[in-house]
């Protein structure tokens, strides 16, 4: 199955045809509540998601911000799980691109119990198998996993790649030119380029080093960047010196939902910005 052009890479590139960022909303899974959830993907889609990513919550979020980390503690109290983020996606169709983003647990443990083999790594590897059969159908085009780095993501890789499902690179301040001309011999799909070093959550401005880093993936990646963590209106990517291609917005967007308030509310800025 595997050999396919991205479909993540062909979104953000048709949507640069436009003349415009391509918008990727985040969204905690279950937020703002088990029911609501599936509409508000559904409103996302609506009013102008050109791709979505959706967190599977998780009890230690180390990247998160606060606000992330709270409504995946809240999440997790109501039930939410991976499992029961991709049998709610099996049950529907959607437009646009979803994307997950996961801490390794969650992925690991989805299929272990069911996985065979004689060594730990072939059991790891056989539910791998079985975590990207799901993934397929549940139309997940994208994984993003914040804790599992370049040397360690391989057998990932090799599961996803079998099912055409992207696993996005993560690069950031911190990640050194060279560091990223070794994720670009593998990356797929688009490159998460993190504006800043610690968590994620919405900041007035993008600090300096957020155009140092776009300015240096742009030399080594010929995939489109996503700029994300700290974005929460328009106006903090216009006129900046490098241009992403796509920018991702979480906390505000999370935020904005668990004060009750739309989806669609939230995304007119976006629409002109």
């Amino acid at each position: 199955m595997s050999g396919k052009e991205s479909v993540l890479t062909e979104c953000i590139l048709k949507v640069k045809e436009e003349g415009r960022c391509a918008r990727i909303p985040f969204v905690t899974g279950g937020v703002p509540d088990k029911d609501s959830f599936w509409d508000t993907l559904a409103e996302l889609e609506e009013n102008g998601a050109d791709i979505i990513e959706l967190g599977v919550p998780f009890s230690d979020p180390v990247a998160d911000g606060p606000v992330i980390a709270a409504a995946s503690h809240r999440a997790l109290s109501r039930g939410v799980s991976l499992a029961w983020l991709l049998d709610g996606l099996m049950e529907r169709k959607y437009k646009v691109p979803l994307v997950i983003m996961s801490y390794a647990n969650p992925l690991l443990q989805y299929g272990w119990s069911k996985a065979n083999g004689t060594s730990l790594e072939e059991i790891r590897d056989a539910s791998l198998e079985i975590l990207a059969e799901h993934l397929f159908k549940a139309g997940i085009k994208g994984v993003i996993i914040p804790d599992v780095p370049l040397d360690e993501a391989g057998p990932y890789q090799k599961a996803l790649a079998a099912k055409d499902i992207d696993l996005i690179a993560l690069v950031g301040p911190n990640t050194s030119l060279e560091r990223m001309e070794e994720y670009a011999k593998t990356a797929k799909g688009y490159v998460y380029v993190v504006s800043v070093m610690g968590i994620t959550g919405a900041r007035e401005g993008l600090p300096p080093e957020a155009i140092d880093t776009l300015t240096r993936a742009r030399s080594v990646f010929s995939l489109p960047l996503a700029l994300g963590f700290g974005l929460k209106e328009p106006g903090q990517v216009r006129g900046l010196s490098s241009t992403p291609d796509a920018v991702i917005f979480g906390s505000a967007l999370v935020k904005h939902l668990e004060e009750g308030k739309s989806a669609a509310d939230f995304m007119k800025p976006w629409l002109v910005g």
